[in-house]
């Protein structure tokens, strides 16, 4: 048996006269366990696509639309991912890898887009050479009328390159340039409002399950919008990856050199309809948050004034009715350096939720709860409960003295409410030297969850822990493994709060801190590994940390 598919890479065509090109091109800048899969939809223009075992071909004799075919072309794929792509495009080598190690499941995901120079028409009386267009009636620096070539030379443009996106309130289609300049808009991985609808990957699992593709929509137009807003709407995010590339060729002169599908004002104009009626009514069933949190989420935005927004609100009633209510539970030990714990308290009521702390003395912060018991493993069990049982809100955020929460991290919702959440975006960083280091994992001290499951949980897990005592093979983290010892048969999900949060390991940590990777016993427990001197967001650390925990503390702080 061959060897799974990760990722399938789905082309709608009809009278694309590059779709052999791209399909060549995919196939030798591919590294991963990736295959293609066309649908030519009722027309078909240029060479033959190449016989490949990676590549499957399907052919219509009648037109279905592009929203259609891709929809098709998805259900023939059984990889983990999927990628529209139109059929015109060139790509990054290894763009495939570089997009599948970067993913989340409830991410959408498009790499940096560039131009693509498809090819330049040569005058075959003077020899003139000018840029990509329409078939030309005259060139311009002879009298040839009728004898030209075209000189195929399929290059990805430098400049520009598009890393952000948005919509306005028509809405229409823009380029977010600015956006690109702000902190939040710089990295390697960024986030985009909206999208261009010539490439996008996701899982297969959330296409199907957001409707990315909804035909109601037509065959054409407002797709990255749609793409966009259903990801945004439904607790996921829309992520560019700014360590790959890749170029589209765009046609927008006419003639020959025009969209290849038949294009009227009124199909636009049906897409845009629907828009508006099912997105700027807040109408569409699997959003759990309304539209008005997705514009204040980027603003400034062109094209969005406060009236704008204000008539988005007011079709957002069922909401703020509806709108699940969020806690945080944070719970110390009271054993820890002052500057760290006032810096942390300080970055956590920058949230602007309510907070119930449970401790071991009494404490200024919050309802605060006092447990008169040792430090271990059970007294944090406990102190948890405690502070479960205490707030009464739906969502709760487990905060731990000595992280600092930057506030992006209380914007997630859960989609699931039977899961445990885990945000992975979280760095270590050494109190002594501000030493910095990331690596993905599960970490209590990052969960997010509803809160009946996680008091269903804890009390479970703290009479286990009292009947038996405490065994590492439990884990700390709810959901996290499936090893006999676990409390209960919970599942997990993961996300990435759009700045990273700090996790300051110091001497009183009450489990140790490890620096290297071969201080672990199984390597999955360190993936992507890298080490720095900043942290995203916050700035340097490197033997700057101190410095940067007073600035924390200090009065009308401005990040």
């Amino acid at each position: 048996m061959g060897q799974a598919i990760d990722l399938s890479i789905l082309i709608p065509a009809r009278n694309e006269e590059f779709l052999a090109r791209t399909v060549d091109d995919i196939l030798e800048h591919r590294e991963g366990n990736t295959e293609i899969i066309v649908v030519i939809d009722g027309a078909h223009r240029g060479p033959d696509v190449v016989q490949d075992p990676r590549v499957t071909v399907v052919t219509l004799q009648e037109s279905i639309g592009q929203r259609a075919a891709t929809n098709l072309a998805a259900r023939l794929s059984s990889a983990k991912y999927v990628m529209k792509v139109d059929a015109h495009c060139a790509f990054d080598q290894g763009f495939d890898v570089k997009m599948m190690e970067a993913m989340h499941d409830d991410w959408t995901m498009v790499p940096v887009m560039r131009n693509l120079h498809v090819f330049d028409w040569v005058c075959k009386k003077c020899n003139a050479r000018w840029y990509q267009g329409p078939t030309p009636e005259k060139c311009p620096q002879c009298d040839n009328t009728t004898e030209f070539d075209r000189d195929i030379v399929w290059i990805a443009k430098q400049r520009p390159q598009s890393k952000s996106y948005c919509f306005d309130s028509e809405p229409h289609f823009q380029y977010f340039t600015d956006f690109s300049k702000r902190p939040e808009g710089k990295g390697d991985i960024t986030p985009t409002m909206s999208l261009q609808g010539s490439c996008f990957m996701l899982t297969r699992e959330k296409y199907f399950e957001l409707n990315i593709c909804d035909e109601s929509f037509g065959s054409w137009g407002s797709q990255g919008l749609e793409v966009a807003i259903r990801t945004w709407l439904s607790g996921g995010q829309v992520m560019v990856n700014q360590k790959t590339w890749y170029a589209h060729c765009f046609r927008s002169q006419g003639g020959s050199w025009g969209f290849p599908y038949p294009l009227s004002g009124n199909q636009v104009e049906h897409a845009k309809k629907r828009a508006r009626d099912l997105f700027f009514e807040n109408k569409w069933e699997k959003q759990i948050y309304p539209l008005s949190w997705l514009i204040e989420k980027f603003l400034p935005v062109p094209g969005w004034a406060d009236e704008d927004i204000a008539k988005i609100k007011a079709t957002e009633e069922r909401f703020s009715i509806n709108a699940p209510t969020k806690s945080i539970v944070y719970y110390t030990d009271n054993r820890i350096d002052p500057l760290i714990m006032a810096a942390c308290q300080k970055q956590l009521e920058k949230s602007g939720l309510p907070i119930v702390s449970v401790s071991l003395k009494p404490l200024d912060f919050g309802h605060n709860i006092v447990l008169d018991l040792e430090r271990g493993y059970l007294t944090m069990f406990r102190q948890i409960l405690a502070g479960i049982e205490a707030s009464k809100a739906d969502i709760l955020y487990f905060t731990e003295q000595d992280v600092a929460y930057h506030p992006s991290h209380f914007d997630f919702l859960p989609p699931d409410r039977t899961k445990i959440y885990y945000n992975t975006n979280v760095w270590h960083v050494r109190a002594s030297d501000g030493h910095a280091l990331y690596y993905t994992a599960k970490r209590t001290s990052q969960l997010c969850a509803y809160r009946d499951v996680l008091l269903d949980h804890y009390r479970k897990r703290v009479a286990l822990v009292e009947q038996n005592g405490f065994s590492r093979k439990m884990g700390f983290e709810p959901a996290s493994h499936h090893r006999p010892e676990r409390v209960d048969d919970l599942e997990s999900g993961v996300w990435q709060s759009e700045f990273p949060n700090i996790d300051i390991k110091h001497e009183q940590n009450l489990t140790a801190a490890r620096w290297r990777q071969d201080q672990f016993r199984s390597q999955k427990n360190c993936k992507d590994w890298e080490e720095a001197d900043e942290v995203p967001g916050w700035g340097i650390t490197k033997n700057r940390f101190a410095e940067l925990l007073q600035s924390i503390t200090q009065p009308c702080k401005v990040e």
